[in-house]
């Protein structure tokens, strides 16, 4: 999903700064390119944020792949189509979140610890790090949030397992 091209001589938009907390606490801070805000989603692209790779086990992250990130103002997930560097897709990635906030360049998204992946070709979805959302304590401090957030990782699977792949695709588009 490109860009719209510029008007000759149009500036470029600013770098958008992408700060994922949890639990009060700056997990990651990285610099993203902005792609398109149409006032609900904003979508940035991004190189992966680490210096290393990182094998999850169903997924390997690793210098040279490339995040197209989905945030919404009104939803309670991000979406993050992964691909490698030559451009072939891994899969997405879905954190559960807050709905995302933007203010002057700095783009906030909360994590939940709840996240969803899933493949590119859809035969693997996978509900993830359920176990530590439990231990957050979330669901006592705050049971309406508790509440959206499995809420969204259900609504997530449920499009992945019964529509696969397009589901995600038609949420983006």
């Amino acid at each position: 999903m490109p860009a719209p091209s510029a008007e000759p001589g149009t500036p470029r938009p600013r770098p958008v700064t992408v700060v994922l907390t949890k639990a009060g606490r700056t997990k990651i801070r990285y610099p993203a390119e902005p792609v398109r805000d149409d006032g609900t989603r904003i979508t940035v692209r991004a190189p992966w944020a680490a210096p290393e790779a990182r094998d999850f086990g169903f997924v390997r992250f690793e210098p040279g792949d490339v995040l197209t990130e989905h945030y919404w103002r009104d939803q309670w997930y991000a979406v993050k189509e992964v691909r490698a560097g030559d451009g072939g897709l891994k899969g997405w990635y879905c954190d559960i979140t807050r709905p995302a906030v933007l203010v002057d360049g700095v783009l906030t998204v909360e994590d939940l610890d709840l996240d969803l992946w899933v493949s590119a070709d859809g035969s693997s979805v996978l509900r993830l790090d359920e176990d530590e959302f439990a231990a957050s304590g979330l669901a006592g401090r705050d049971p309406g949030a508790a509440g959206a957030a499995t809420a969204a990782l259900d609504e997530l699977e449920r499009l992945a397992r019964t529509q696969g792949p397009s589901g995600l695709k038609d949420l983006l588009t």
